[in-house]
């Protein structure tokens, strides 16, 4: 490791004075350095509480660097941001801080870009905008920048192991990264840090085992088509297909496939209600040849001309962009067809189940003592590491399995997640995570549908909920559990319902 502080004598000419270049000259002619073109990010993070929906979690803070980029910008992981209730940018040398605001986010490529939340702010006064390099292949060096508590720069350098396609910050959510192996250390500010490559931004470190000294690297190439969507005020994110498939190394899944004399191929396992793949028309049982007349592989890879070997997603979610058209050469039922598949992105909310609730909270409503939800992960979530063994078994299948409950016509799943003792539960006390089907003897698709059938009792002034499975059908009175809500508000619990 060495540091970028260099202090270089200047010669004494008789009779020449050195002038130093000022203003724009200054700033065109200083090369980037991690002491002048990084700043130090400061956040103040509020997670939401997915087993007592009414309240949040402890604030917590937390430390990164961000990149300078043109234009008075700076390009962190959208983790660093994640539930932020306060953001704010340091000059790395100064101490100067300032409010920052948020130009863009996306979780799913976890990139972000601030700024100063006043153009009348000098934090970023003097510093050198890094720019972009896509060049990274193989066998390449690259460096991580730090920054020490003193403001002095760190450079530590890495090599370049391989291109792949993995996980970023969301599950399930793919894009192109660069495996490095080099020694790192830790800093107060190592949340985020910039990769370099030539005194260029080349990507931003995602994670780094200290065992084995391998590090995963958010690729450059990423980052160009996040700040390139950006641009234009209106971001449509990253494209998403919407299919599973399998590998057909198999012999006897290719003879099944009707593929037994083609070369590679993917076979698709299954296709997500109202995505890309399924407004196209691709079908469970297709095998996937080629896209856009690149030939995959039966273990789903394609070459590259640049990083070789890739997971064919990338030539959705990196190479293509919302809006584009990709031809999709396939085998279905044996015989060779094509299709043009416009590449869209699904909206994180709308899906039956939320993969992330990212600065919102979970939708909820109480009425007398009951808890009602929409499912998310992040519920599932909330049982530990083991989720998918230790959450209810029910609503683990239903999250990975909703076929059946698209099917039926739902916008999400609403459920039963806890009950309060009180007089309006008396019975109720032990029943939760029941799936409600209809309230009233109104079917509910949503949150929103069980207010609004919440909001006409019989006329006995009763509620009839129904369930999918046990306890099947429960009653409650109406008026004994507004008067039950009346009393949950002046004990603490501030709001009773959030449908949005």
């Amino acid at each position: 490791m060495k540091t970028l502080f260099h202090r270089a004598a200047l010669p004494v000419l008789a009779g020449l004075a050195l002038l130093a270049p000022t203003g724009a000259a200054a700033q065109q002619k200083a090369k980037p350095s991690p002491e002048k073109s990084l700043v130090r990010v400061n956040a103040t993070l509020q997670s939401y509480n997915f087993v007592r929906p009414w309240e949040k979690g402890a604030p917590t803070p937390r430390r990164g660097l961000g990149a300078v980029l043109e234009g008075d910008r700076v390009l962190v992981t959208a983790e660093l941001i994640v539930n932020a209730t306060y953001i704010e940018l340091e000059h790395p040398s100064t101490g100067e801080k300032t409010p920052a605001r948020i130009l863009g986010r996306d979780y799913e490529a976890n990139l972000a870009v601030l700024a100063p939340f006043t153009d009348k702010s000098g934090v970023l006064k003097g510093l050198v905008p890094l720019e972009l390099d896509l060049s990274v292949t193989s066998d390449d060096e690259l460096e991580v920048w730090q920054i020490e508590d003193n403001g002095d720069g760190v450079t530590t350098t890495v090599d370049v192991l391989r291109a792949s396609v993995g996980e970023y910050f969301i599950d399930g959510s793919v894009f192109l990264v660069y495996q490095t192996v080099g020694s790192l250390q830790a800093r107060a500010n190592s949340f985020t840090l910039p990769v370099i490559k030539n005194g260029k931004l080349a990507g931003m470190l995602l994670s780094y085992n200290a065992k084995e000294q391998i590090s995963q690297i958010l690729a450059g190439p990423i980052i160009r088509a996040f700040l390139d969507d950006l641009e234009d005020g209106k971001y449509a994110g990253f494209p998403n297909l919407g299919i599973a498939f399998d590998q057909t190394i198999d012999e006897q899944l290719r003879r099944f496939a009707g593929v037994a004399d083609k070369e590679g191929g993917v076979f698709v396992s299954s296709v997500q209600k109202d995505s890309s793949a399924d407004k196209a028309g691709i079908e469970v049982g297709d095998v996937i040849l080629a896209i856009n007349g690149k030939a995959i592989d039966s273990r789903g890879n394609y070459e590259h001309p640049q990083y070789g070997k890739l997971n064919f997603s990338h030539l959705v979610r990196g190479a293509a962009k919302v809006g584009d058209e990709a031809k999709f050469s396939l085998i279905r039922k044996g015989k060779a067809t094509e299709v043009a598949v416009k590449l869209e992105r699904k909206a994180p909310d709308a899906y039956l189940i939320d993969a992330y609730m990212f600065d919102r909270g979970p939708r909820y409503l109480i009425l007398g003592g009951l808890i009602f939800q929409e499912l998310t992960l992040p519920y599932l979530e909330s049982w530990g590491d083991e989720w998918d063994t230790r959450a209810p078994f029910k609503l683990v299948h239903a999250q990975a399995h909703p076929e059946q409950y698209e099917e039926e016509g739902r916008d999400k799943l609403v459920f039963l997640s806890n009950v309060i003792r009180t007089p309006s539960t008396l019975g109720y006390e032990d029943l939760n995570s029941a799936i409600v089907t209809q309230v009233n003897g109104k079917p509910i698709k949503n949150i929103r549908d069980l207010a609004a059938a919440f909001a006409k009792p019989s006329a006995e002034g009763l509620h009839r909920i129904e369930f999918d499975g046990f306890p099947n059908v429960i009653y409650i009175d109406d008026r004994m559990s507004r008067a039950v809500n009346q009393q949950l508000v002046q004990y603490g619990i501030s709001l009773l319902e959030k449908l949005d």
